[in-house]
């Protein structure tokens, strides 16, 4: 029998092509580079499992590529890690030896960090939620929570030092509107006395505000009053911005307010980001952030930047870079969203050493983060150009967009509830049949489940697309599904516990069914489909991943006895073959923020 001793992480890439490279230069004497030496997958009509691609030797050795690509094959076969070769033109199919694929298992098995890159030192920091402080976290927020953190886990794994941030937006006229509303229609409502939770009491007056806003509007418009003036002289506008005003001169009565309300909204935030299972490392707050921005555009006007025009108002001309003006200043002297994304921008770079930020914002945005990088490298900023705006798409219902101020959102706290219930009722008959099973564990399964359904859902689509969310759909037992991927894991870590303890003795097999070996392609690609979801910020390539090792581990389960195989060192391949391929779905679905039950 042959045997191969691998290089640990090292691909078959990696360790054909200087091969190759001393072939050329054993058969013609050519000292070709290994950026020559092009690979791609075998085509299915083929037999091998890599292809080495002879075109750009052609010009150097001067022979047909047929005949460059048999001598190659000829040459590399003398060694013990190719098995057979066949040559098609200009392309070299390569089959390798059968041990080499047993010892990477093994090599496999044994790295408890299979599939994350090396360290290096660079820092990342990824934005993501930016919710407002007058209405709780819908779906939109959830699609956001979800991205931002696994793109956070992702690159995690391929080696960045990782700061998971949040801007919370916690003034503003929007804030101005659920506060004037709880003290106009509230009667001192707490979150305790209505038994709600604190965002979500904040965001029924948020509700609240433009239903009364659109009756004045109605009432002034029927005396004859045009919409567009009646929407700027309607009372409650008018009280709204007033308060802005009193919150941006530091009006205590207004702060205090504005404290207390916000509290309740924060405590309500804890509670869903515990239930979503996302997290972060500092959250900023608009309202400390935004006066660094006004001084930062203080700044740009004094040393010409930007200009002040006869109202007051502070704008930048971005018409050499071809785009329009852009406000930064309201006449009354108030900020805007970009003011307090400057001085966001600022603070975080002067807190952490950062290489890469990212911000993890829906397309409607992309104007804006085009806009704050010219801004911020206006000003002087080195990481200006820098920035990466990661943009996705908006997630839509069936029945239209959503709006929050007039209380058509999907709430997140309602949906993850849905969702476990309903996970709960399809598993029931499931679940009974485990012996032994407390009501508090199902409960888990079922949270486990439930939760995983709505995050593969969501995040197995390309994020730059628009997505319907169906969540009959994401909780399906069959088909591309979270929960499909976790019974899975769970079917083989019934086998394990049945089978006992492995042994840990190196593997004795000679040669593997054609199942076995796809398994073992298929955990190999793992490191590669890391580094792909990590280039492109694309959980959805974990997504396919999983699903796919999945569909292949079921498709071997099926046709392949593992507990009951009667030659011995068979059966301690499958086993580890089983155990490798359970850890490395816990594994990626990690990096989802998905979590997987040992029982299903």
């Amino acid at each position: 029998m042959r045997t191969y001793i691998p290089i640990t992480h090292m691909t078959l890439e990696q360790i054909l092509t200087p091969q190759v490279v001393a072939a050329v230069k054993q058969l013609y004497g050519i000292d070709a580079t290994e950026q020559q030496v092009q690979w791609q997958k075998t085509r299915a009509e083929f037999e091998g499992d890599i292809t080495l691609v002879v075109f750009p030797f052609v010009k150097l050795v001067r022979k047909a590529p047929q005949m460059i690509a048999a001598e190659i094959g000829e040459q590399l076969a003398a060694g013990e890690l190719v098995e057979k070769y066949n040559a098609v033109q200009g392309f070299l199919n390569l089959s390798i030896a059968q041990s080499y694929y047993i010892d990477q298992l093994q090599t496999i098995a044994a790295d408890q960090h299979y599939g994350e890159q090396e360290k290096r030192d660079q820092l990342m920091m990824v934005e993501y939620s930016s919710p407002n402080t007058n209405k709780p976290l819908h779906l939109g927020h959830v699609r956001n929570n979800l991205l931002g953190y696994s793109i956070a886990k992702i690159q995690e794994a391929n080696g960045w030092k990782v700061v998971k941030t949040n801007i919370v937006n916690d003034r503003g006229i929007h804030i101005c509107k659920s506060m004037l509303a709880w003290l106009k229609f509230g009667n001192g409502e707490t979150p305790e006395t209505s038994g709600k939770k604190g965002d979500h009491l904040i965001g029924d007056y948020y509700v609240r505000f433009d239903i009364e806003y659109k009756k004045q509007i109605a009432e002034l418009m029927s005396g004859g009053m045009d919409e567009e003036t009646a929407k700027k002289e309607a009372p409650l506008m008018k009280e709204a911005q007033a308060m802005l005003r009193q919150w941006e001169a530091n009006d205590p009565e207004v702060r205090a307010l504005w404290s207390k309300m916000n509290e309740w909204v924060y405590a309500g935030f804890d509670e869903t980001y515990k239930q979503m299972g996302v997290s972060f490392d500092k959250i900023y707050y608009e309202s400390n952030t935004y006066l660094e921005g006004k001084s930062e555009v203080e700044k740009g006007l004094k040393s010409g930047q930007f200009y002040r025009r006869e109202d007051g108002s502070v704008w930048a001309d971005l018409s050499k870079d071809g785009l329009d003006e852009k406000l930064l200043l309201r006449a009354d002297g108030t900020s805007v969203y970009m003011t307090q994304d400057i001085g966001t921008a600022k603070l975080r770079f002067q807190d952490y050493p950062i290489d890469k930020m990212v911000y993890v914002v829906g397309n409607e945005q992309e104007y804006h983060f085009k806009v704050l990088s010219i801004l911020l490298d206006r000003l002087g900023f080195p990481f200006g150009k820098e920035l990466v705006h990661f943009s996705y798409g908006m997630v839509e219902l069936p029945n239209g967009k959503m709006k929050s101020r007039e209380g058509t959102v999907v709430d997140a706290d309602d949906l993850m509830a849905k969702m476990i219930d309903d996970a709960k009722e399809i598993s029931k008959d499931k679940v009974n049949t485990l012996q032994g099973i407390t009501e508090a564990e199902a409960n888990e399964i079922a949270r486990k489940v439930g939760l995983g359904a709505l995050k593969y859902f969501i995040l197995k689509v390309d994020p730059r697309k628009n997505m319907l969310f169906n969540p009959e759909e994401s909780i399906d037992f069959n088909g591309n599904t979270a929960p499909f991927i976790q019974y899975t894991y769970a079917r083989i870590k019934s086998v394990l516990r049945k089978a006992g303890e492995l042994s840990g003795e190196r593997l004795a097999v000679s040669e593997l069914e054609e199942k076995e070996l796809a398994l073992i392609q298929r955990l190999m690609e793992y490191p590669n489909i890391v580094r792909q979801a990590g280039d492109e910020f694309s959980p959805a390539v974990i997504c396919n991943y999983a699903y796919a090792l999945a569909c292949e581990f079921n498709s071997f389960y099926h046709d392949h006895s593992i507990l009951n195989e009667p030659d011995k060192e068979k059966r301690a391949l499958r086993l580890l073959l089983s155990q490798t391929i359970a850890r490395t779905i816990e594994s990626a679905l990690a990096l989802l923020g998905i979590e997987v039950p040992d029982r299903m």
